[in-house]
């Protein structure tokens, strides 16, 4: 079981390197947004948003509204000074544990599944907030294999590895109808949609 703390310091260790070491490639977030169908006038919850990486990705595509959270307080705090204007809102919370009082169309879950301690309760109440019909992710901008190598180098105390697809999509199963499930060499992505 990884540590929560030792997440937290990782995460707040990082923050203000974060953006600048960042990999990212363009065409692949664009297929993850497509295929949890992240569109206009939807609502998002960006669930271990970090520092707001794909909240201009979300803008572009005209959501209605984002919430960002995180368990990282450097994280949030670097996420909530990228805002402009009234659809995005960030808040540091554990979302294995939080109770948001409010449904999403979109729940999504980008480069950081392995990091929670508990895969099943995380997706349970994920589940809890994601609306009938809507949509949850968790998806990789990058495959298991070059993730766990990554993890192994520079996170092995605060990565639980990225579990097989087939096993994540069943994890899913008593909450979402599972309608992607890709396990590549340059991604990874599982996506349910409310029953």
């Amino acid at each position: 079981m990884l540590s929560k703390t030792d997440v937290i310091n990782f995460f707040d260790e990082r923050a203000s390197s974060w953006d600048a070491e960042m990999i990212r490639n363009d065409d692949i977030i664009n297929t993850i947004l497509d295929n949890a169908e992240v569109t206009e006038n939807k609502t998002v919850l960006d669930v271990a948003c970090g520092t707001g990486v794909l909240f201009p990705d979300y803008l572009k595509r005209n959501v209605k509204s984002i919430l960002g959270v995180d368990i990282s307080k450097a994280m949030i705090e670097i996420a909530a000074g990228k805002i402009e204007g009234s659809r995005i809102k960030v808040i540091c919370t554990d979302m294995e544990e939080a109770d948001l009082h409010e449904q999403f169309d979109c729940v999504v879950v980008y480069n950081a599944f392995p990091h929670f301690s508990d895969p099943q309760k995380i997706i349970s109440n994920l589940a809890r907030h994601t609306k009938k019909g809507g949509t949850m992710t968790i998806a990789h901008g990058m495959g298991k294999k070059m993730l766990d190598n990554l993890h192994h180098n520079s996170a092995h105390k605060v990565s639980n590895g990225l579990m097989e697809a087939d096993k994540l999509a069943a994890l899913f199963e008593p909450y979402f109808k599972v309608t992607v499930c890709i396990s590549e060499d340059n991604m990874y992505q599982i996506v349910g949609r409310r029953i």
